[in-house]
């Protein structure tokens, strides 16, 4: 269940405002690994026209909810204030279970490496404890101009 603590706590690590942000709670964290949460509505924009009579999440949404629980990860390992987490790659995403409006996602995120500026983490989404998708990912932190 997502409460202030947890949105304050979010919004402190990481940019990301609504409409994008997907992540609504952070179960657990270590200095390597973390679990967030993320339940999708009906009202959720991307899921309005995918697919009218059949919503889906998209993938590339279930990828952003990894990346962004990665950010929050990093955010303890970049402490730039201001600093804005950019993915830099995705590689071997699948997908393996269909995410619908009213699902919770488990969200797992772990740090393989780290050279230098560029992070390389790995990424698990389950519903109902089964693998919905599975992402390797790399990024960075960049500074704003």
């Amino acid at each position: 269940m997502t409460t202030a603590e947890d949105q304050e706590r979010i919004q402190s690590a990481i940019p990301h405002r609504k409409p994008m942000l997907l992540v609504d709670e952070i179960v657990e964290q270590s200095e390597d690994a973390i679990h967030c949460r993320k339940t999708f509505q009906e009202s959720d924009f991307f899921v309005q026209g995918h697919f009218p009579d059949y919503p889906l999440v998209p993938g590339v949404i279930l990828c952003e909810c990894a990346l962004q629980s990665g950010a929050i990860l990093l955010a303890s390992k970049t402490p730039s204030s201001g600093a804005v987490p950019v993915a830099t790659r995705l590689d071997a995403v699948k997908f393996k279970k269909m995410v619908r409006p009213g699902d919770t996602i488990d969200i797992h995120v772990t740090m393989k490496d780290a050279i230098s500026t560029a992070y390389f983490l790995a990424g698990k989404i389950n519903v109902d404890g089964k693998l919905a998708a599975r992402l390797d990912f790399a990024c960075t932190v960049a500074q704003p101009e």
